[in-house]
């Protein structure tokens, strides 16, 4: 039998994880295309043709990272809490993976990262890596990850407990 808390978790948990799928849905193309153009901009010396292209890739990199991450994060909410072994946010920061695709395939030349950035995320080599839910362009999205965690921990807590 579920006990009140449990089921109030669960609740918070689908409601925290639509809110999030809603969001990467929403943002993430729009990031991939941003952060292809922000590297290409710093970096300077791309030609105008190879730009160009760069630039129509993002797009269908956009598209991709987010069919990509918001599958992987309807798997994870498909599953019980109890079976989770990942967070939204890891997998919503996979998403590098598309548009360094794009600006390796531009021949932009990696950017230098901190050593932690390095170890934790040896091929992130333009420094995308997202580190929350902000990031991606809607500050009203952050606030979901600690909800998802605060409802994940509120379901675990009240099965265990008994």
């Amino acid at each position: 039998m579920t006990s009140a808390d449990e089921q109030r978790g669960l609740e918070l948990l689908r409601e925290a994880g639509d809110a999030i799928v809603a969001g990467v849905a929403r943002e993430l193309a729009g990031w991939v295309e941003r952060s292809v153009a922000r590297i290409l901009d710093a970096w300077g010396r791309t030609p105008p043709d190879v730009r160009a292209r760069a630039v129509r890739d993002a797009t269908v990199a956009g598209r991709v990272a987010t069919e990509r991450v918001t599958s992987e994060l309807r798997a994870l909410f498909a599953l019980d809490p109890d079976e989770q072994r990942v967070t939204p946010l890891e997998l919503i920061r996979s998403a590098y993976r598309e548009p360094t695709a794009v600006l390796a395939s531009a021949g932009v030349a990696p950017v230098e990262r901190d050593e932690f950035a390095e170890r934790a995320w040896p091929d992130d080599t333009y420094g995308l890596v997202i580190h929350g839910l902000g990031d991606l362009g809607d500050d009203e999205l952050a606030p979901y990850q600690l909800a998802w965690g605060m409802a994940k921990a509120k379901v675990i807590r009240a099965r265990h407990e008994n």
